[in-house]
């Protein structure tokens, strides 16, 4: 069986007047219907333009976008629009990303106008069956976003996201902009409607907290680059790139008797702008070695536990 979704040698390059930004540079993976796909990192790292890659909200600079074994890289214009009924995204702003002027059946009624399949009743039924389904009470039905707190407005976004039954939905830092009690709301509905319908996602997040409860395997990136791709509970169990092993000791433990230590990063960044081949971590990387300035891939280091760092490439041949 193949995967849902398969992504190879992905770049996108944003041209600049000091030459072209690396923001995705060669990044593939494979996910499996009902599965999500986290991608971490600090900001800038390029996860969010990789989820918007894909989505062909960006034009892609080389590499294939297959999904459900389709070529989908290059669609015209009517393969893009149905392609954009089988993937969806949910913001992570959910207010900007909301038209002021739209009420909340109307802002989940567009997808579905837009699409032209269903009369007018049937769009307004499938609307209130969407607001049911997320948790939005039919009282607020002619609101505006302006009246709702910011997990109302969220699930509004899931609601649109939800209403064309896509298979693939980009999670761009969806909690990010919620409290933290909210947020708990939103993953749990999020993983119900996972259940329910089979959906698969990739999870963009710098909450590294929120990213081991909802994820599968885990996605590590490192301006543009992917540094580590691991299932969850061995990333978090077993980190091998230094830079995930950085990432992971900023995690909060609350336990005054069970204190980890953190690690600081020290250095430059290396500018995402023409860089140079070798590893893009090496000037902040405490293990670098003359190595390091060599091209850096993912290799397998341990079953389904991907690293592209010379260092274990090294202890491997060992």
């Amino acid at each position: 069986m193949s995967a849902l979704l398969e992504v190879r040698n992905l770049k996108k390059y944003f041209k600049t007047g000091g030459g072209a930004l690396h923001a995705v540079d060669d990044i593939s993976f494979t996910l499996d219907e009902g599965k999500t796909l986290g991608v971490v990192g600090e900001s800038g790292c390029g996860k969010t333009t990789l989820g918007r890659a894909i989505l062909h909200l960006l034009d892609i600079t080389s590499g294939q976008v297959f999904y459900e074994g389709r070529d989908i890289t290059n669609p015209n214009k009517s393969e893009l629009k149905a392609i954009r009924e089988k993937m969806q995204i949910i913001f992570q702003d959910p207010f900007s990303s909301l038209n002021p002027r739209m009420s909340v059946s109307e802002a989940i009624m567009e997808p579905l106008l837009l699409q032209g399949k269903l009369s007018k009743a049937d769009i307004m039924s499938e609307v209130r069956v969407l607001m049911d389904t997320v948790g939005i009470a039919e009282r607020f039905e002619n609101s505006y976003p302006h009246e709702l707190d910011g997990g109302r407005r969220q699930r509004i976004g899931i609601a649109r996201a939800l209403s064309l039954k896509p298979k693939f939905i980009v999670c761009d830092e969806p909690v990010s902009a919620l409290d933290v009690s909210i947020q708990a709301q939103i993953i749990n509905l999020m993983l119900d409607l996972q259940a329910e319908r089979g959906l698969a996602y990739m999870f963009v997040t710098h909450d590294l907290s929120v990213v081991k409860y909802i994820s599968d395997d885990i996605m590590v990136m490192y301006l543009g680059q992917s540094v580590e791709k691991a299932p969850s509970d061995e990333l978090f169990s077993n980190p091998l790139h230094p830079y995930t092993k950085a990432l992971l000791s900023a995690i909060p433990v609350p336990d005054i008797h069970n204190k980890t230590k953190r690690i600081i990063m020290q250095g430059e960044i290396t500018s995402p702008i023409n860089p140079k081949p070798g590893c893009r971590f090496m000037a902040r990387c405490q293990h670098a070695s003359e190595e390091c300035a060599n091209p850096q891939t993912l290799f397998e280091s341990s079953p389904n536990h991907f690293v592209a760092c010379c260092k274990y490439k090294e202890i491997n041949k060992e």
